[in-house]
């Protein structure tokens, strides 16, 4: 009886465990990027430092507005070319441009799904044979990496609960089946730890 009631709590909370993890991490992130500029302006108009909640809530606050004002810039001819400039700058620094580049690249595909990318999901074997899981195409043309590679399929397989720290596999095609369920289903399958199952019936 204890067992079973330890396993409802647990299944209950952990859903709010991994939400509060991943926006910890998000608040972490953003106190740490707006703390400088916050704490520098906090001593030039001679007020005490903010507290850790202050520097939270104004790093959302500043966050969003960087959020809509970039949005707004997208919307409008005078923003495009600036926004061209900064994106043309950023391609010619070193070191930088590997990783900007890789990422505007990335988003670009899930965006648009351009070629297929990030929108088929599909079965592959994985870690080794006899296991299975699902994972994303990324690309259907593995060529430029090794002779007979047109006939490989590169697969994106997200972890769990953070889908973002995945794997790329190449896998042949002939090794990767199609599953017919959408994007969003296979994504909080993998984030609910293989809890929440897909419904091929809904999402399509």
């Amino acid at each position: 009886m204890i067992r079973k009631y330890l396993l409802a709590g647990l299944f209950t909370l952990l859903p709010l465990v991994v939400t509060l993890w991943i926006l910890k991490g998000i608040f972490t992130a953003l106190i740490g990027i707006f703390r400088g500029p916050l704490t520098w302006l906090a001593h030039l108009v001679h007020v005490p430092d903010p507290p850790t909640w202050g520097l939270a809530l104004c790093s959302a606050l500043a966050t969003g507005l960087l959020l809509l004002l970039v949005g707004a810039l997208v919307g409008n001819f005078i923003g495009r070319q600036v926004l061209t400039w900064l994106d043309e700058l950023m391609m010619h620094v070193p070191v930088v441009k590997t990783i900007y580049g890789a990422t505007r690249q990335l988003m670009g595909a899930i965006q648009s799904g351009q070629g297929g990318s990030f929108k088929d999901v599909v079965l592959v074997e994985w870690p080794h044979p006899g296991s299975h899981t699902l994972g994303f195409v990324a690309s259907r043309d593995c060529s430029w990496a090794m002779a007979g590679g047109e006939n490989m399929v590169a697969v994106y397989v997200p972890t769990s609960p953070n889908p973002t720290s995945g794997y790329v596999v190449m896998v042949e095609a002939a090794r990767v089946r199609p599953v017919d369920i959408s994007a969003d289903q296979a994504l909080t399958w993998a984030v609910s730890g293989g809890v929440v199952v897909p419904d091929p019936n809904r999402g399509r």
